[in-house]
Protein backbone atom coordinates (compact mmCIF):
# COMPACT_ATOMS: atom_id res chain seq x y z
CA UNK A 1 0.00 0.00 0.00
CA UNK A 2 1.68 3.22 -0.95
CA UNK A 3 0.87 6.26 1.18
CA UNK A 4 -2.08 5.76 3.20
CA UNK A 5 -3.42 7.96 5.82
CA UNK A 6 -4.86 7.34 9.55
CA UNK A 7 -7.75 9.14 8.89
CA UNK A 8 -8.11 7.67 4.71
CA UNK A 9 -10.32 4.62 4.23
CA UNK A 10 -10.05 2.56 1.49
CA UNK A 11 -12.75 0.75 0.31
CA UNK A 12 -14.14 -2.29 -1.94
CA UNK A 13 -17.50 -1.95 -3.17
CA UNK A 14 -19.66 -4.10 -5.01
CA UNK A 15 -23.00 -4.88 -6.14
CA UNK A 16 -25.00 -7.01 -8.35
CA UNK A 17 -28.88 -6.68 -6.73
CA UNK A 18 -30.20 -5.79 -10.24
CA UNK A 19 -29.52 -7.32 -14.06
CA UNK A 20 -25.56 -5.87 -13.57
CA UNK A 21 -22.28 -6.14 -11.79
CA UNK A 22 -20.39 -3.55 -10.29
CA UNK A 23 -17.17 -2.53 -8.20
CA UNK A 24 -15.38 -0.29 -7.14
CA UNK A 25 -12.35 1.37 -4.97
CA UNK A 26 -12.69 4.40 -2.50
CA UNK A 27 -10.07 6.26 -1.46
CA UNK A 28 -10.23 9.34 0.63
CA UNK A 29 -12.65 10.59 3.20
CA UNK A 30 -12.88 8.67 6.50
CA UNK A 31 -15.53 8.23 8.98
CA UNK A 32 -17.56 12.07 9.13
CA UNK A 33 -15.71 13.29 6.28
CA UNK A 34 -16.66 14.75 3.19
CA UNK A 35 -17.50 11.76 1.17
CA UNK A 36 -16.73 14.14 -2.40
CA UNK A 37 -12.77 15.16 -1.45
CA UNK A 38 -10.74 13.63 -3.60
CA UNK A 39 -9.50 11.60 -4.99
CA UNK A 40 -12.55 9.21 -4.08
CA UNK A 41 -12.99 6.62 -6.48
CA UNK A 42 -10.46 5.56 -8.51
CA UNK A 43 -11.16 2.37 -9.97
CA UNK A 44 -15.11 2.31 -11.06
CA UNK A 45 -16.37 -0.77 -13.04
CA UNK A 46 -19.93 -1.57 -14.44
CA UNK A 47 -21.42 -4.03 -16.65
CA UNK A 48 -25.42 -4.40 -17.48
CA UNK A 49 -25.69 -8.27 -17.16
CA UNK A 50 -28.80 -10.51 -16.80
CA UNK A 51 -26.84 -13.61 -15.96
CA UNK A 52 -22.93 -14.86 -15.09
CA UNK A 53 -23.10 -12.07 -11.91
CA UNK A 54 -21.68 -15.19 -9.84
CA UNK A 55 -18.76 -15.76 -11.94
CA UNK A 56 -17.60 -12.20 -12.81
CA UNK A 57 -17.93 -10.33 -9.16
CA UNK A 58 -14.71 -11.87 -7.81
CA UNK A 59 -12.94 -11.53 -10.94
CA UNK A 60 -14.43 -8.17 -11.33
CA UNK A 61 -13.11 -7.09 -7.68
CA UNK A 62 -9.80 -8.11 -8.31
CA UNK A 63 -9.71 -5.82 -12.05
CA UNK A 64 -10.45 -3.04 -10.19
CA UNK A 65 -7.83 -3.48 -7.11
CA UNK A 66 -5.11 -3.85 -9.58
CA UNK A 67 -6.31 -0.76 -11.22
CA UNK A 68 -6.21 1.02 -8.29
CA UNK A 69 -2.24 -0.55 -7.32
CA UNK A 70 -3.96 -2.20 -4.52
CA UNK A 71 -4.33 -5.83 -2.06
CA UNK A 72 -7.40 -6.99 -0.47
CA UNK A 73 -4.78 -6.61 2.57
CA UNK A 74 -4.71 -2.60 1.61
CA UNK A 75 -8.53 -2.34 2.01
CA UNK A 76 -10.00 -0.89 5.49
CA UNK A 77 -13.69 -1.54 4.52
CA UNK A 78 -16.10 -3.77 2.33
CA UNK A 79 -19.39 -1.68 0.98
CA UNK A 80 -22.10 -4.12 -0.89
CA UNK A 81 -25.32 -3.51 -2.03
CA UNK A 82 -27.99 -5.37 0.00
CA UNK A 83 -31.54 -4.90 -2.40
CA UNK A 84 -34.03 -4.63 -2.67
CA UNK A 85 -33.70 -6.34 -6.18
CA UNK A 86 -32.75 -10.07 -7.47
CA UNK A 87 -33.15 -13.02 -4.99
CA UNK A 88 -29.91 -14.24 -6.30
CA UNK A 89 -28.13 -11.52 -7.03
CA UNK A 90 -28.62 -9.80 -3.47
CA UNK A 91 -27.29 -13.31 -1.77
CA UNK A 92 -24.09 -13.44 -3.95
CA UNK A 93 -22.75 -9.85 -3.29
CA UNK A 94 -23.73 -10.25 0.78
CA UNK A 95 -22.14 -13.59 0.94
CA UNK A 96 -19.60 -12.33 -0.88
CA UNK A 97 -18.78 -9.24 1.67
CA UNK A 98 -19.47 -11.14 4.54
CA UNK A 99 -16.92 -13.64 3.75
CA UNK A 100 -13.91 -11.18 2.33
CA UNK A 101 -14.66 -9.32 5.49
CA UNK A 102 -14.08 -12.28 7.87
CA UNK A 103 -11.30 -13.37 6.42
CA UNK A 104 -9.49 -9.57 5.96
CA UNK A 105 -10.93 -9.05 9.81
CA UNK A 106 -12.40 -5.69 8.26
CA UNK A 107 -15.73 -3.97 8.49
CA UNK A 108 -18.48 -5.03 5.49
CA UNK A 109 -20.97 -2.38 5.43
CA UNK A 110 -24.71 -3.01 3.70
CA UNK A 111 -26.04 -0.39 1.44
CA UNK A 112 -29.40 -0.82 0.51
CA UNK A 113 -30.44 0.28 -3.19
CA UNK A 114 -32.93 3.62 -2.21
CA UNK A 115 -29.70 5.26 -0.23
CA UNK A 116 -27.50 4.70 -3.12
CA UNK A 117 -29.79 5.78 -5.93
CA UNK A 118 -30.28 9.12 -3.53
CA UNK A 119 -26.41 9.69 -2.81
CA UNK A 120 -25.56 13.04 -3.95
CA UNK A 121 -29.14 14.14 -5.02
CA UNK A 122 -30.36 17.63 -3.75
CA UNK A 123 -33.43 16.57 -1.09
CA UNK A 124 -35.88 16.06 -0.99
CA UNK A 125 -36.06 12.94 -3.58
CA UNK A 126 -38.42 10.05 -4.51
CA UNK A 127 -36.23 7.07 -5.49
CA UNK A 128 -37.80 4.58 -7.38
CA UNK A 129 -36.74 1.00 -8.08
CA UNK A 130 -38.49 -1.44 -10.49
CA UNK A 131 -40.70 -4.39 -8.86
CA UNK A 132 -42.48 -7.43 -10.10
CA UNK A 133 -45.43 -7.24 -12.22
CA UNK A 134 -45.03 -3.95 -13.40
CA UNK A 135 -45.02 -2.29 -10.07
CA UNK A 136 -42.33 0.12 -8.32
CA UNK A 137 -40.67 0.35 -5.04
CA UNK A 138 -40.65 4.11 -3.69
CA UNK A 139 -38.94 5.83 -0.88
CA UNK A 140 -39.18 9.55 -0.06
CA UNK A 141 -35.98 11.06 1.67
CA UNK A 142 -36.15 14.73 3.27
CA UNK A 143 -33.59 16.32 5.02
CA UNK A 144 -35.19 15.67 8.28
CA UNK A 145 -36.73 12.31 7.38
CA UNK A 146 -36.43 9.30 5.31
CA UNK A 147 -40.12 7.18 4.60
CA UNK A 148 -40.50 3.90 4.84
CA UNK A 149 -40.24 1.85 1.30
CA UNK A 150 -43.29 1.39 -0.53
CA UNK A 151 -44.91 -1.44 -2.96
CA UNK A 152 -47.27 0.52 -5.58
CA UNK A 153 -48.35 0.21 -9.05
CA UNK A 154 -49.01 3.25 -11.19
CA UNK A 155 -51.98 3.34 -11.30
CA UNK A 156 -52.13 2.84 -7.71
CA UNK A 157 -49.45 5.92 -6.92
CA UNK A 158 -49.50 7.83 -3.72
CA UNK A 159 -48.62 11.99 -4.30
CA UNK A 160 -45.44 12.60 -2.64
CA UNK A 161 -45.21 14.09 0.85
CA UNK A 162 -43.52 16.82 -0.66
CA UNK A 163 -44.32 18.17 -3.78
CA UNK A 164 -40.95 19.77 -4.74
CA UNK A 165 -39.47 15.47 -4.54
CA UNK A 166 -37.17 15.04 -7.45
CA UNK A 167 -37.58 11.79 -8.72
CA UNK A 168 -34.32 9.33 -9.41
CA UNK A 169 -34.07 6.12 -10.06
CA UNK A 170 -35.50 3.05 -12.34
CA UNK A 171 -38.41 4.47 -14.39
CA UNK A 172 -37.53 7.57 -12.94
CA UNK A 173 -39.11 9.54 -15.54
CA UNK A 174 -42.75 7.65 -16.48
CA UNK A 175 -43.01 8.37 -12.26
CA UNK A 176 -42.29 12.53 -12.79
CA UNK A 177 -44.72 12.65 -15.49
CA UNK A 178 -47.59 10.71 -13.70
CA UNK A 179 -46.93 12.58 -10.82
CA UNK A 180 -46.09 15.84 -12.00
CA UNK A 181 -42.57 15.97 -10.63
CA UNK A 182 -39.04 16.74 -12.27
CA UNK A 183 -36.49 13.49 -12.46
CA UNK A 184 -33.12 13.21 -12.75
CA UNK A 185 -30.10 10.59 -12.75
CA UNK A 186 -28.51 9.31 -9.89
CA UNK A 187 -25.53 11.10 -9.26
CA UNK A 188 -23.47 7.88 -9.33
CA UNK A 189 -23.74 4.04 -10.51
CA UNK A 190 -24.33 2.17 -7.30
CA UNK A 191 -21.07 0.54 -6.32
CA UNK A 192 -19.50 4.03 -6.64
CA UNK A 193 -22.13 5.57 -4.60
CA UNK A 194 -21.97 2.36 -1.97
CA UNK A 195 -17.98 2.70 -1.49
CA UNK A 196 -18.60 6.42 -0.58
CA UNK A 197 -21.18 5.70 1.75
CA UNK A 198 -19.53 2.49 3.74
CA UNK A 199 -16.29 5.22 3.38
CA UNK A 200 -18.30 8.07 5.75
CA UNK A 201 -20.43 4.97 7.79
CA UNK A 202 -20.16 5.38 11.43
CA UNK A 203 -18.47 2.56 13.63
CA UNK A 204 -22.03 1.48 15.14
CA UNK A 205 -22.88 0.91 11.28
CA UNK A 206 -19.69 -1.18 10.60
CA UNK A 207 -20.43 -3.05 13.86
CA UNK A 208 -23.48 -4.34 11.93
CA UNK A 209 -23.10 -7.66 9.29
CA UNK A 210 -24.79 -6.95 5.74
CA UNK A 211 -27.76 -9.29 5.50
CA UNK A 212 -30.28 -9.33 2.44
CA UNK A 213 -32.58 -6.78 2.48
CA UNK A 214 -36.24 -8.42 0.73
CA UNK A 215 -39.17 -5.91 0.50
CA UNK A 216 -41.44 -8.81 -0.68
CA UNK A 217 -41.38 -13.21 -0.24
CA UNK A 218 -40.06 -15.24 -2.72
CA UNK A 219 -41.77 -16.05 -5.71
CA UNK A 220 -40.77 -19.66 -4.97
CA UNK A 221 -43.17 -21.92 -3.18
CA UNK A 222 -42.42 -24.62 -1.04
CA UNK A 223 -43.34 -27.84 -2.87
CA UNK A 224 -46.58 -29.23 -2.05
CA UNK A 225 -45.63 -33.04 -2.05
CA UNK A 226 -45.08 -34.58 1.52
CA UNK A 227 -41.28 -34.40 2.08
CA UNK A 228 -40.05 -37.64 2.38
CA UNK A 229 -39.45 -39.23 5.69
CA UNK A 230 -35.50 -40.03 6.35
CA UNK A 231 -35.41 -43.73 7.74
CA UNK A 232 -32.21 -44.46 10.65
Amino acid sequence: MTGQTASEQIVLSFDTSGPWCGAAIYRGAAEGDDPFRGPTVIAPLHEEMNVGQAERLMVMAQEVLAEAKLTYQDLTRIGVGIGPGNFTGIRISVAAARGLALSLNIPAIGVDAFEALAFGADLPVLTCLGAPRGEFYLQERHADRVFDPVQVSLADMPPPHHTRCVCVGHNSADLAAHLGLSNAPAAFAPASAIARIAAIAPASRAATRPSPYYLRAPDAAPSRIKAPVILG
